[in-house]
């Protein structure tokens, strides 16, 4: 951690060198994601409601998802960029440094400028929190705390999926962004108003819902089912298949010669 902690403020610091830029940027990155809250805002103004979610539900639903997004891409911003580090020669000096591969990519690259959209998360979470109605104790303090921790783990280990089939492919494949930026806007709506299947894809194969839906229930009175609250520690054992497949595209990893 003392090593990491070296690198946030060295990453910091290349940040601020440019402060303008730095600025402009995550107002940008802040704007974009501002679009679909007006999207939401004014769909509700004509709609009112979408299957018995109100807005302040739905924002609430929506900052989970949005949060948990950025924090994954701020941090592991890395995994994102994969296909270029190995495409430009620079895994190879990684794999011969006396550390972890994935310690150092997650040093290599910390996207600050997602701050932007992380405000815009916060800011709604604190509109959703007043305005939903939510009767707040200590449990349902700690299931929007691990909902929030669940996503990000989710959203960390598909950037580790997206990784590991580069060793295959050495480019990055778009349809992983189905997964991983299409997830962050259709996770702005609790999943059940997508239909059954999504909501069983979501929930088998890659397990959305178990950090958005089923706790969501939980937060917001649907249901009286205390386990939903623990589901996204659950959604975590999702890192081990995304372990295993970076281990096994380890082994087969061939250089570019770059």
């Amino acid at each position: 951690m003392k090593l990491y902690g070296k690198f946030f403020i060295m990453h910091l610091k290349e940040a601020m060198q440019y402060k303008v830029s730095f600025l402009l940027t995550t107002i940008g990155v802040f704007l974009v994601s501002f679009n679909v809250f007006l999207g939401i805002f004014f769909m509700y103004d004509r709609f009112h409601e979408i299957k018995g979610y109100q807005l302040s539900e739905i924002l609430l639903c929506y900052a989970t998802v949005l949060l948990s997004f950025s924090l994954a891409e701020m941090f592991l911003r890395g995994f994102d960029t994969f296909a270029g580090t190995i495409g430009n020669g620079e895994f190879d000096r990684i794999l011969v440094r006396p550390r972890s591969p994935i310690f150092q990519i997650v040093l290599g690259k910390i996207a600050f400028t997602h701050i932007g959209r992380i405000l815009l998360a916060l800011c709604m979470f604190v509109y959703g929190i007043q305005a939903s109605g939510i009767e707040w104790n200590i449990y349902k303090v700690v299931t929007l705390f691990l909902m929030v921790f669940g996503g990000t783990v989710i959203f960390g280990c598909l950037f580790i999926i997206y990784a590991a089939i580069c060793f295959f492919t050495l480019e990055g494949l778009e349809f992983m962004n189905v997964l991983t930026d299409g997830a962050r806007e259709y996770g702005k709506y609790p999943l059940d108003i997508y239909g059954k299947r999504v909501l069983r894809f979501c929930t088998y194969l890659v397990p959305y819902s178990l950090f958005q839906y089923y706790p969501f229930l939980y937060l917001t009175g649907r249901t009286e089912k205390s386990i939903y609250m623990w589901l996204p520690l659950v959604a975590c054992l999702f890192f081990v298949p995304s372990y295993l497949l970076w281990r096994l595209g380890l082994r087969h990893y061939k250089s570019t010669g770059s």
